[in-house]
């Protein structure tokens, strides 16, 4: 199963000094199980998305065989672990931070990520992550790889996201996205006069002068499309903003506001896609927002409307969110409709 188009993959391959090496002999009523199953039931300490993504990464070892992730148990082997000093391996630990679940059942659960959340451990940030709050409020997605989270928002992107509490739920779900039958929907303020309707069709990949930033203007970028339909035609200080709604049929990394900046438009406020807009103008635009006690991160991005089938019971499941306060208030200041932008969520 493929989990790259939707999960952030750990970058492993850089040789570091081994710190510390974890030891053991596996019990033989465990004969049978599944290797990285069997793992978890010695080193309980540790999530078995954490071992899996050991084994992944090649430090599991069975008497000097690199342990792979198809393997079972046969009982009474020895197992060693090399850990290199790196945060991460303390990454996936449950810890109990706020979490809005706004659906839940013994399959999924539905959150809602404020923007400024992070939802992977990463470098920067190896916790208080959307992915450790699942681990505390849901301790069945430990035995899930990646704690059940199919498909991620960035940081500063408010919205709902769909969790799998069970490895079948996980692959239906994977499956649904892959079939591009999942329905997410988007609002997004941008700057400029966005055409009432456009399909923008670019691959993206990885910007290889800017690590940071994802760009249509490469040879092996992935296929991605978009769907943007213009909502509502405003001014700022004489310069147009358009509000707008976007709908995925493919979910890349930044693929909302990589392609909005390719068609010229984009986004207010955000901090690395910012060809074209018009940078004084956006300034004051911000000014203004604090000085009548608005304010947010990052740019203006919101995933308010998720439907899919259910993985088990195979009825639709629609769930809609409204954005974050300053986002509504932000539209509010520059007199754009509420009826324009919630009737994308009905």
């Amino acid at each position: 199963m493929e989990y790259s188009d939707y999960i952030d993959d750990a970058e492993v391959g850089e040789e570091v000094p081994l710190i510390r090496v974890i030891e053991f002999d596996l019990p033989i009523e465990l004969r049978g199980e599944r290797i990285d199953k069997a793992i978890a039931k010695v080193l309980t300490t540790y999530s078995r998305s954490r071992i899996q993504q050991w084994i992944e990464a090649g430090l599991v070892y069975e008497n000097e065989r690199k342990i792979q992730a198809k393997d079972h148990a046969m009982g009474l082997e020895h197992v060693k672990i090399s850990l290199p000093p790196d945060p991460q391996n303390n990454a996936y630990h449950a810890e109990d931070l706020p979490l809005q679940v706004v659906y839940s059942d013994s399959d999924i659960a539905m959150i809602y990520k404020p923007y400024g959340l992070v939802v992977h451990p990463a470098a920067g940030n190896w916790s208080g992550t959307l992915l450790n709050a699942v681990l505390h409020h849901f301790p069945e997605c430990s035995d899930v790889p990646r704690a059940g989270i199919v498909h991620r928002l960035d940081k500063d992107t408010s919205g709902l996201l769909v969790i799998a509490k069970n490895l079948k739920a996980q692959h239906a779900l994977v499956q649904q996205l892959q079939s591009r039958s999942m329905e997410r929907k988007y609002i997004a303020l941008v700057w400029g006069k966005t055409p009432l309707s456009k399909v923008i069709h670019g691959a993206i990949g990885r910007d290889p002068k800017d690590r940071l930033r994802m760009s249509m203007q490469v040879s092996n970028g992935k296929e991605a499309s978009t769907y943007v339909k213009t909502l509502y035609h405003g001014t700022f200080e004489g310069k147009p903003i358009s509000l707008v709604s976007c709908e995925l049929e493919t979910g890349r990394t930044h693929q909302i506001r990589v392609h909005l900046e390719f068609l010229g438009h984009a986004l207010v406020n955000d901090p690395i896609y910012r060809n074209k807009i018009p940078h004084q103008i956006a300034l004051a635009l911000k000014n203004q927002l604090l000085e009548n006690n608005i304010q947010f991160p990052g740019q203006f991005l919101h995933a308010g409307l998720l439907g899919l089938e259910h993985p088990m019971t195979k009825e639709q499941v629609r769930i809609k969110v409204d954005p974050p306060p300053p986002l509504i208030e932000t539209l509010d200041f520059l007199k754009i409709p509420r009826s324009s932008w919630e009737k994308v969520f009905d």
